[in-house]
This record gives structure tokens, sequence and C-alpha cells, in this order.
């Protein structure tokens, strides 16, 4: 999850497809050469419907979509040729357009320049693991299509098993990014402990991988603290952590990550029916699942839902 000033530093993956042995997120074994083959929905009409009349589109008949290449995985990860974008959003983003009858073009952009890609109209959508906030919600439209999750996760060889409340953090040291929704959550949890008379937490701000690992390893984090399904992928290609425990990333709110789109546009409800669709027929779970993100599903896409400040 991302705030709405500032970006997660959640850099602590491969940016290649490797071709190791098979990991598992989430109980779920992803094959990552098999993962390059799309997962389409057929064209549908009660979405197609709904598409506003006038539309522009970025490029006719096409569905441009920019996602962020400086995420990780397994949102988004660069193919063997270094170019072309693979992972759970560009799956996400093909659903949407072969739902709408469009082509997809996907193009590579930065979390810094999305926004002012779609308000220009140089994207017709940003799929970036966008969370829906009361501040975006001025300047954006959205329709959700997975929970924001946040996850603890420790080291395999920690005595901690379950973290799941602010008693559970209290005299831990946990690795968290700086600015972000998760920090929010702790520094919450640690004034809540303080008054209930319980040792302080200790955040632990890193951004290098390197540095993560090797702090969570030898003994000096108890925990890191993040978006669940980079948490996931993490624990998968190193074998060196586990997950404790889940929060809502919007906690104490419910938290949702959606399609971002260009305020007024009136594409939100024919995106979110093209979402709705995809649950419907299958695809759409077939997409989380391949990538370990199952536990994220969501049974129904909303437009403009109450977000993080509302």
């Amino acid at each position: 999850m991302r705030t709405l000033a500032l970006l997660i530093s959640t850099t602590l993956f491969a940016p290649l497809i490797s071709h190791a042995a098979a990991p598992t997120v989430n109980g779920t074994t992803i094959n990552l050469q098999a993962n390059l083959t799309p997962i389409t929905t057929a064209a549908n009409p009660a979405a197609i419907a709904k598409l506003p009349n006038g539309l522009k589109l970025a490029h006719p008949g096409e569905f441009t979509v920019g996602i962020a290449a400086d995420g990780a995985a397994p949102l988004m990860v660069f193919a063997d040729d270094n170019k072309t974008l693979v992972g759970s959003e560009p799956d996400i983003a093909r659903l949407v357009a072969s739902a709408l009858g469009l082509k997809l073009r996907i193009v590579p952009t930065s979390w810094e320049d999305w926004p002012l890609g779609v308000t220009s109209g140089k994207y017709d959508a940003a799929i970036s693991n966008v969370t829906v906030t009361k501040a975006r919600k001025e300047k954006f439209d959205f329709a959700t299509y997975r929970k924001d999750l946040l996850g603890f996760y420790v080291p395999t060889h920690s005595s901690i098993t379950t973290i799941s409340r602010a008693a559970d953090v209290a005299g831990k040291r946990i690795i968290v990014g700086s600015g972000t929704n998760q920090e929010a959550i702790l520094l919450a949890w640690n004034q809540e402990n303080i008054k209930a008379g319980l040792p302080a937490l200790t955040p632990i701000y890193m951004t290098s991988s390197a540095a993560q690992t090797l702090a969570l390893q030898s003994r000096r984090a108890d925990a890191w603290f993040g978006p669940n399904v980079n948490g996931a992928w993490q624990a998968t290609q190193t074998g060196r952590t586990h997950l404790v425990g889940n929060v809502d990333g919007g906690w104490p709110q419910a938290a949702h990550i959606a399609v971002t789109l260009k305020k007024g546009n009136d594409l939100a409800p024919a995106v979110a029916a093209a979402i709705d669709g995809a649950i419907k027929d299958g695809s759409y779970q077939r997409v989380l699942n391949r990538w370990g993100e199952g536990i994220e599903a969501i049974p129904a896409s909303e437009v403009n839902p109450a977000g993080l400040g509302d």
C-alpha cells in the first residue's frame, strides 16, 4: 500500500523472472514461466454498455494503463526481455481491457508520474497498487479490485507465532517504512500500549533489502511490517521468513486497492462492471491465485467507496 504523498519502499525483490524452482505464496505454487500466459475474460456486454458516450481514450480502441515499474513482485515483474511487465497488476489490466472489448496497452511509468498521466489523459487508468483515500477521491475516480492487507513477517527461527493487535508488538523491534500507513498503525498501537503500561516498541526504518534481511536474520529486528503481497513474495524467494499476522491496511477501517481513473469521466462504473464479470467467470480469482494474492480477493468491485481518511 502507498500513502498519498510518499512511496513505500518495497524494493525487496529481484526484478527479472527467475527460472528457479517454483515458489509457494499463501499455499499456492507459483510457476513464473507459466504465469507469462495471459488470462483474459470474454467481452462483457453489460460493462461495455456502461462506457460513457463520447469517451475519449488515450488511444482509440485501446485501454491504456500506466503501471509503476518501480514497484515490486508479485505486483509487477520484468520478463526476461527486461521490457515487458508481467505480474498481478498487468493481469488485472488485461481482464478489464478484454471485458471492455479493448486492446490493452501497458505503459511503464513511475509512482511519481502516474497521477499526472491519468489527469492529463495520457493513461486511461493507473493500476499500481493505489489505495483509495479521501484525499485521492477529490482528484480521481476508483473501481476497487483487491483488499489492502498488511502483513507481519518474522524470521523462520523466531519464537513469535502471532501479531494481530497492539499488545503483540509491545517491546518489539519492527521494520517499517517511514511515512506509510503501516507506520501510522504501529505508532497508534504503541501509544495504546504505553497508556496500558506495556513496553514501547522500536520502529526500525530501512529501505535496503539486504539491510532488512540482515537485521531479521541477525535478530536485530523482530519482524517486518508491510504490504502482505510483498512480504509473502519475499518469504517464498528466501525461505527465511513467514507470516504471523494480517492487519487491514486501513486499520481500524477497511482499505481497498483500486483502478484509478480520471475524475468525472464516468469510466469507473464500466471498469467496475468489467471486474465484476471477471469475478463471476472465475478469471479474476485465477489471476490472484497465480500470484499468491487469493486472500485479498473481493466479492464485488465498488466505485469510489469509503477510503482512508473518510
